[in-house]
């Protein structure tokens, strides 16, 4: 497997710099950074990001998680491995990475509970988190950047 192009977040260094530090500026109080990771790796899935699966269930792995919750990730909703907390990022991370899938793009019924379970801030962390993560998987799968490869 080959990379079609380098990832073109890494020929405009000036893009690169405003993608790290949108990262670095969504990282709110009560959201926990497993729960990004959990978020990064379900949108990763839903959008086919080979790159970003693989690192993100690497991160998770790191952070202590078990095999277990990190291969049920795919299948939240039939498990009982995850908080109320983690289904609600999760739902709203499916929403919002599926906007066109319906009419209402985000119903109120996964808002809702997603505020239930994070307050201002983290709830704009967490829609930042979401908005990142689709941009990144989006640069790779165009490019086809191949998982484990460096970069340049």
């Amino acid at each position: 497997m080959q990379a079609r192009m380098k990832n073109p977040a890494v020929l405009l260094p000036e893009a690169m710099k405003a993608l790290l530090a949108l990262g670095k500026a969504a990282q709110g109080e009560g959201l926990s950074s497993v729960t990004v990771k959990l978020v990064h790796l379900r949108a990763s899935q839903i959008n086919g990001c080979s790159v970003c699966v693989d690192m993100h269930a690497q991160e998770l792995k790191q952070a202590g998680e078990t095999d277990r919750r990190i291969f049920a990730v795919a299948a939240w909703r039939d498990t009982p491995f995850f908080t109320d907390a983690e289904r609600a990022a999760l739902a709203l991370t499916e929403a919002v990475t599926r906007l066109a899938d319906r009419p209402d793009a985000v119903p109120d019924e996964v808002w809702n509970e997603a505020a239930r379970h994070y307050g201002e801030q983290a709830l704009a962390a967490l829609i930042l988190q979401i908005a990142q993560i689709n941009l990144w998987n989006r640069l790779n799968a165009s490019v086809r950047q191949v998982a484990g490869a460096a970069w340049n």
